[in-house]
């Protein structure tokens, strides 16, 4: 029989991605997604991709009614638990919103998979629950910290996980802290497409080199870095969706909590960023420097060796893909999934 996935905030940039990808493994996929920052039309496409069809839920997972509607109709094997906001900065503006969608979601979400005897789930975490690093590259067993609301609820929510699993240990959680997720599918029908000014710098780059933007905001260019601007382990995002994949594939070998940083082990500054990007697609990109953001920290990359052990897991797709793949997507798709 066919394995049952619930994909929560499935129709976002990372979510439709694995959405594809399960599709293309043999998964069947169900998707629950508010779209607060999010495109049904990525599902739309996911499904014309692949030939195969998504069951879609327009369900707030702050709405547990809705919620458990959407499990009294299928049975899981498992859940990708994407679903959340993600912006550091305006988490610092906004932070009750982050704590009440993050965390009293999620919650929603394990009580509602508690009800169900469903209980393996794959989690979208992140490398901000590190804080601001000792040194890099940054291995699972460092110290946790956060240095923004956003980074916070990732941080509860794994130690809720824990907690849930040392209370029952018939629980398999896989803790995916993943870097920073760029490029598209290189079908160019699928990307990364934010409401509003785009907070990750990929998007950003591409939009002013599409001219949706006058230039790019470099926050801060005094970091301690070789050329002052941060760093950041850059992936994939098809590299990211096919290790959710694998931990889908394999978390039924796993006890109780299992932790894994996704990330290339390589660092790249953003004025890096901005060179290659402009190497690579002859688009020549306008920046203005501004000061540091609340929150941000100077470097921060991955030492992605456990998941290679544990998934058999590796990024596969360096910068030349990242910049070529996010340049076909937006250059297909000027206005996003806009049409």
């Amino acid at each position: 029989m066919t394995k049952k996935i619930l994909v929560t905030g499935g129709a976002g940039y990372i979510g439709s991605h694995t959405c594809l990808l399960l599709l293309e493994a043999g998964f069947d996929v169900v998707v629950v997604d508010n779209l607060s920052n999010s495109s049904v039309e990525s599902l739309k496409r996911v499904e014309q991709l692949t030939n195969q069809p998504i069951s879609f839920y327009e369900v707030d997972l702050t709405n547990f009614d809705e919620l458990s509607q959407v499990f009294a109709e299928h049975q899981f094997d498992s859940v990708v638990h994407f679903a959340g906001l993600k912006a550091v900065g305006e988490s610092t503006q906004i932070p009750l919103t982050y704590y009440e969608q993050n965390v009293y979601g999620t919650i929603n979400l394990l009580k509602a998979m508690n009800n169900n005897d469903c209980k393996r789930i794959v989690f979208s975490s992140s490398a901000t629950v590190y804080g601001d690093p000792m040194s890099v590259p940054i291995t699972e067993n460092f110290p946790t910290s956060a240095t923004n609301p956003y980074g916070r609820t990732k941080l509860f929510i794994e130690e809720i996980m824990r907690d849930q699993a040392f209370a029952d240990n018939d629980w398999q959680i896989v803790l995916l802290r993943y870097f920073n997720p760029v490029g598209a599918h290189k079908s160019g029908q699928i990307g990364e497409d934010p409401r509003g000014i785009p907070n990750n710098l990929m998007p950003f780059i591409s939009q002013v080199a599409v001219g949706k933007r006058d230039k790019l905001s470099i926050f801060g260019d005094d970091y301690p870095t070789p050329d002052g601007t941060g760093i950041r382990d850059y992936i994939h995002v098809v590299d990211l969706s096919d290790a959710h994949v694998k931990a889908v594939q394999k978390i039924a070998g796993f006890k109780g909590v299992t932790t894994l940083n996704l990330g290339t082990g390589k660092g790249f500054s953003v004025l890096d960023m901005v060179k290659t990007f402009e190497k690579y697609t002859d688009q020549k990109i306008a920046y203005q420097i501004v000061p540091r953001r609340d929150g941000d920290i100077a470097e921060c990359w991955a030492d992605p060796g456990l998941a290679d052990e544990v998934l058999d897991w590796q990024a596969t797709q360096g910068i030349a893909e990242m910049i070529t793949d996010t340049w076909r997507w937006q250059r297909n798709n000027p206005t996003g999934y806009d049409l």
